[in-house]
């Protein structure tokens, strides 16, 4: 498996992926931060496209079409909302992660670029969230050695966090 960090706009460098993911919201049909911006890339076929899929669970992930992004699909997975089940945010952030990957591989997919789920507006603690990651990163690693997983942060502090976790 290989795992890789940069700084950027995930929509914006999504051709060097299979698919992205998207940190959603529960019912599928756009938000703020990633969730809008993908979005607002992707066109307005992916709100008819998600309008379809009757919305997803915390800890779910399902798959669209990419529309005007240049990659071959996103997953939308919704991570939890920390503040309000801090208890149960870190096993569903990690179904998250394990949810993504799995419709991601059903679906022929290897190439996967994330971006750090349930950190913005659901304010999950940045360098747990990594941790979590990581965790998950590893478990579907060993099921699945030919991925390749790459987190696509918007700041600079992230992409140290999340280096910083996975390398240590």
């Amino acid at each position: 498996m290989k795992i890789n960090f940069m700084t950027g706009d995930i929509t914006k460098v999504a051709g060097r992926f299979d698919v992205i993911v998207n940190a959603a919201n529960s019912t599928l049909l756009g938000g703020g931060g990633v969730d809008g911006a993908i979005h607002k890339a992707a066109g307005p076929k992916l709100l008819e496209e998600c309008k379809t899929l009757d919305g997803c669970e915390t800890g779910a992930a399902k798959i669209t079409r990419a529309y005007d992004i240049p990659c071959k699909g996103i997953i939308h997975t919704v991570g939890p909302k920390y503040t309000e089940d801090p208890v149960n945010a870190p096993i569903l952030l990690f179904l998250a992660y394990i949810n993504s990957i799995d419709v991601a591989v059903a679906n022929g997919y290897r190439k996967i670029a994330f971006p750090s789920i349930s950190t913005g507006i659901y304010k999950y603690p940045v360098e747990e969230a990594a941790q979590i990651a990581k965790r998950a990163a590893h478990f579907m690693g060993e099921k699945f050695p030919d991925l390749e997983l790459t987190w696509v942060l918007f700041s600079e502090e992230d992409n140290n966090t999340y280096t910083k976790v996975f390398y240590s």
